[in-house]
């Protein structure tokens, strides 16, 4: 299975999503985000993700301008908050978002979390953001099969992307074959265990034996099971390292060690 920081997969309505991106979950706002998307960009990423939530979406679109890159060969993510969600306010949430992003459409719109009885109409506004180009494609995050069933149950346009914490650790496979099945790209954020993992033995061994970190390891197990990933650093030799998963593969043998290592272990939580 051949990829590189260029490599794209088609989501369900034909857009080409990059494989791997840069999460900006938890940088500060201000200079650390802007010099992190900014190098991120000059390494070679064309995949930026961030949300309302995260209060930097402003520093990402500096970065942005920064960058010598055409819009369209960048890929920018943005989620619609908990709190902004139902019909109207979800319409209103993204016209913030692009403000701030300095931007007149995102590639990918989420909603961030779901919420109990506004499920149905927020997706009704995302579609109609859809048909508006005010996001070239649409999708939801944290959301569970059930769910996911609710939001397609009645709807012609199925979400494109379910972007969940997902790492051999929190290996949800029955979620994984829901979503393979219906056509929805699962897309890995928090691969890396928010730490919490990389020096388990068997990953440290499996790391030893490809000559690789144990990041490294992580993040192309999700590469392998077909997954976009979107590990967050605001390091530069992080970043770097993060995008250099494209010189090897890992065998059979040691992915299905890497995948009976799953313990449902949740590092993100809504609080």
């Amino acid at each position: 299975m051949s990829f590189s920081l260029n490599s794209t997969t088609k989501l369900n309505n034909g857009v080409q999503i990059p494989r791997i991106g840069l999460g900006v979950y938890q940088i500060p706002p201000g200079i650390p985000t802007v010099r992190a998307v900014r190098y991120a960009l000059e390494v070679g990423y064309k995949h930026i993700d961030t949300a309302k939530i995260y209060g930097n979406e402003v520093d990402v679109g500096k970065a942005l301008k920064d960058n010598s890159s055409k819009r369209e060969d960048i890929f920018i993510t943005t989620k619609v908050w908990n709190t902004d969600q139902g019909y109207d306010s979800t319409l209103n949430a993204i016209d913030s978002s692009l403000k701030r992003l300095g931007l007149t459409y995102v590639d990918l719109y989420l909603i961030h979390w779901p919420v109990a009885g506004k499920i149905k109409e927020t997706w009704k506004a995302m579609i109609k953001l859809l048909k508006e180009g005010k996001a070239n494609a649409i999708g939801v995050s944290n959301y569970s099969i059930d769910e996911l069933q609710e939001t397609i149950q009645d709807s012609d346009i199925i979400p494109a992307i379910n972007q969940v914490e997902f790492h051999p650790f929190n290996y949800s496979k029955d979620l994984l074959k829901f979503c393979v099945d219906n056509k929805i790209q699962v897309e890995a954020y928090s691969p890396l265990t928010r730490g919490r993992r990389l020096n388990h033995n068997e990953v440290l061994r499996i790391s030893k034996k490809y000559n690789k970190s144990p990041a490294q390891i992580l993040i192309r197990w999700n590469l392998q099971h077909d997954l976009v990933v979107i590990p967050k650093s605001s390091r530069e030799n992080r970043i770097l390292e993060n995008s250099e998963v494209f010189d090897f593969q890992i065998n059979q043998e040691d992915m299905r060690t890497l995948n009976n290592l799953n313990e449902n272990l949740r590092t993100v939580f809504l609080d």
